[in-house]
């Protein structure tokens, strides 16, 4: 071997170890580089998997459901809901807001285009010395791109990575979209309202509206230095800074927000040290929580439910208009208040617009917080004889002549009406007036008289039109239901309607509520068009309240005289457990119901409907009625009375003495009982229904209603069926 070729070798023999450590990086190099490589691509194939903001409809975040009465302006309630939020305006939002959030959330987002990549790098430095994810790096309008495009929630992983690339790609592109300082300005002012600041009571705050309301109850408006910073160190970590949970923690957030706007010059070190001076101000309130009206607030969130499912109700951003006239509701409880004669008596009281059907007022005198029942909607009680007016339709509808169709006042023992042996009915007074007609038998509130007009008519006729005024309580087309003895009881806003028929001239509305609800995304669902039916004839309706108007100037209903014209009907229940008065002007209809809330025991001596709702109705419709003091339309279709001839009445027939038997040969009775009339008493009913004795002195040994009776009781008669059916 020659001494170049030695050299040659020891030279390679020499190299060997180097070349292997060359060979090595290289290879390193070479393997981070595709790993690089791969990973970049692997970037670019995520950021390309999100979609472009053309394809994404933001999500609809909505605003907690409320709900206002008719001026549009006075809200009743929120409706509850798991969330709690009410967007506000760029106006609404004050400087100090904008400024703590930018500060302790994105110190750099008026400088970058969405995506802060020395923040990112930050973000990792500091978790990597930390060992656990403490920064995330993400910038607000990355942020806002989550709570309003995507939704995504991954924090950490795989999963977490792809969300923070697809919301960077997505972020810049928002950024393009809504350029300079005005772009950002729109960014943080959709962070702030978009963003949760906690939960409280089991609602959570959703933007700053919300926020500011639940933890200071006062409006963005007027939030100060120190209620900014806590509001905006928040988001972060809602639960561990939650002020009403961790004192310490949520001051200490604070104090950390406030140094951060010192440091980035918002606001001077000296402002700031004297900030954290300050206790936190937070303050527990019922703002989403408390009810104005809660009886009617109730009525309508269950309209709500009942029309679009409970999802949609309680998902939020519902705006719901009502018919309710606060003025109304506020004269109706003064009417109330003080007016019922004892401390363990409830009223309610329920206006109708009778052409529009527009519910104007549901009052009751009962306390929302002692009792969630509505007496005025769910309140089903005895309407006494205030439900001979259904009588009194019936018979005109067919054209019976009040003046000159007559019945004998008497006491009717049992076995006068074949079908029902044991119906037994005499009047409130126990006094009798003998032969009257149609119109002095309503005045005096006659319940022989009635008694016997009801099976003339047929029982199930009376109860198909008082279904055609609006009646939807159950009703068996029994004889005493003439009289108001209901197995299942009306409530006053079904009585309010039923009137409402008759002061229109002869049209049944639907009862409205609500009038307009707005959607999230401001679909208008209209429900305040009018519905109604013909069901009388306009003159057959003006028949009716001209006797009623009577009924107010001299009948059972004086003590509701308005100095206007008015029509009504008073009501009293046996033993005087119910009293009511229902009544109507031109342009509205009010009934009022008196009685205990719970049990149906004795008012007390002498409580009956003209002495007890009747002046409540006129104290609170004097008022309510306004300035119009009109008189009632006449009818295009005049009333046109007919011939009837029924198994009891005496057509035509002059008043009679005093408790006068009627005579088979008399003018007016048909041969052998037979009639005219629909029934003629021939139906059989069930006995047990009319079992209970005849009216008499109310027992007032049980618990008690101290109610002194009238000094003066009223002229005329107004009682109970003598015989009721069972209330419920």
């Amino acid at each position: 071997m020659s001494r170049r070729e030695r050299q040659r070798r020891k030279q390679r023999n020499e190299g060997g170890p180097h070349r292997i450590i060359f060979l090595t990086l290289g290879l390193v190099v070479t393997s981070v580089a595709i790993a690089g490589i791969a990973a970049v691509a692997w970037v670019i194939n995520v950021a390309n998997s999100a979609p472009s903001l053309d394809t994404k409809k933001p999500i609809e975040l909505g605003a907690t459901s409320r709900i206002y009465a008719a001026d549009g302006k006075t809200r009743l309630g929120f409706i509850n809901a798991n969330v709690l939020r009410t967007p506000v305006h760029s106006d609404e939002i004050p400087d100090v807001v904008r400024e703590a959030t930018v500060a302790i959330e994105d110190r750099r987002f008026y400088e970058h285009k969405g995506v802060d990549f020395e923040g990112i790098v930050r973000a990792a430095v500091k978790n990597v010395e930390s060992k656990k994810d403490i920064q995330g790096g993400s910038t607000l309008t990355m942020q806002l791109v989550r709570n309003l495009y995507t939704g995504e929630r991954a924090r950490s992983g795989v999963a977490g990575y792809k969300r923070k690339i697809r919301e960077a790609k997505l972020a810049q592109e928002l950024e393009d979209r809504h350029p300079g300082r005005p772009g950002k300005l729109w960014i943080v002012n959709k962070y702030v309202n978009s963003v949760p600041y906690g939960t409280v009571g089991g609602q959570t705050a959703v933007g700053i509206q919300a926020a500011a309301r639940i933890f200071f109850d006062k409006p963005a408006t007027r939030l100060t230095l120190r209620e900014a910073a806590l509001l905006a160190g928040l988001p972060q970590a809602p639960t561990n800074y939650n002020p009403f949970l961790s004192t310490g923690a949520a001051t200490a957030r604070r104090n950390d927000v406030l140094q951060r706007m010192a440091d980035q010059g918002y606001i001077t070190q000296a402002r700031a040290d004297k900030t954290k001076a300050m206790g936190l101000g937070v303050k527990h309130n019922r703002f989403y929580t408390a009810k104005r009206e809660g009886y009617v607030y109730d009525y309508v969130k269950q309209y709500l439910i009942d029309r679009y499912g409970v999802d949609t109700v309680l998902r939020g951003g519902l705006r719901v208009d009502t018919t309710i006239d606060l003025h109304l509701q506020k004269l109706a409880r003064r009417a109330l208040d003080g007016n019922l004669g004892a401390p363990d008596r409830a009223g309610s009281i329920v206006t109708i617009d009778p052409h529009t059907g527009y519910v104007r007022a549901m009052a009751s005198s009962a306390r929302y917080g002692d009792s969630k029942f509505n007496l005025a909607a769910q309140g089903h009680r005895q309407a006494g004889s205030t439900f001979k007016v259904m009588v009194l339709m019936d018979a005109l509808r067919r054209g019976v002549d009040p003046n000159r169709t007559s019945y004998v006042s008497k006491h009717l023992t049992p076995g006068w009406l074949p079908s029902v042996p044991g119906y037994e009915v005499q009047t409130y007074s126990h006094g009798y007036g003998g032969s009257m007609n149609l119109v002095k038998a309503t005045l005096t509130s006659d319940n022989t008289v009635y008694a016997q007009l009801d099976a003339d008519l047929g029982p199930e006729s009376v109860a198909k039109t008082a279904r055609d005024m609006g009646i939807t309580s159950p009703l068996h087309g029994y004889p005493a239901e003439g009289l108001g003895g209901l197995t299942d009881g009306v409530s006053p806003l079904e009585m309010a309607r039923a009137y409402a028929t008759i002061a229109n001239g002869g049209y049944r509305m639907r009862p409205i509520v609500v009038r307009k609800v707005t959607f999230p995304d401001k679909h208008v669902d209209d429900l305040g068009k009018p519905s109604r039916h013909k069901v009388f004839e306009d003159g057959v309706a003006y028949e009716a309240t001209k006797i009623l108007i009577k009924n107010v100037q001299g009948g059972t209903g004086t003590a509701a005289q308005i100095g206007c014209p008015a029509a009504g009907k008073t009501g009293t229940v046996d033993n005087y457990t119910d009293a009511w008065f229902v009544g109507y002007t031109p342009r509205l209809v009010t009934s009022v119901w008196v009685g205990h809330p719970k049990d149906p025991y004795p008012l007390g001596p002498g409580a009956a409907g003209g002495v007890v709702a009747a002046p409540i109705w006129g104290r609170y419709m004097k008022s309510a009625h306004g300035k119009f003091c009109g008189d009632f339309p006449k009818p295009k279709v005049p009333f046109a009375p007919q011939p009837f001839f029924g198994k009891y009445s005496r057509t035509g027939a002059k008043e009679s003495k005093p408790d006068q038997q009627p005579d088979a040969a008399q003018p007016g009775i048909a041969p052998d009982g037979q009639g005219t009339g629909k029934d003629g008493g021939g139906t059989k009913y069930p006995p047990d229904a009319y079992e209970a004795p005849p009216q008499g002195t109310p027992n007032t040994t049980q618990p008690p209603a101290a109610t002194p009776p009238a000094a003066n009781p009223p002229p005329a008669q107004d009682g109970g069926t003598g015989a009721p059916a069972p209330n419920p």
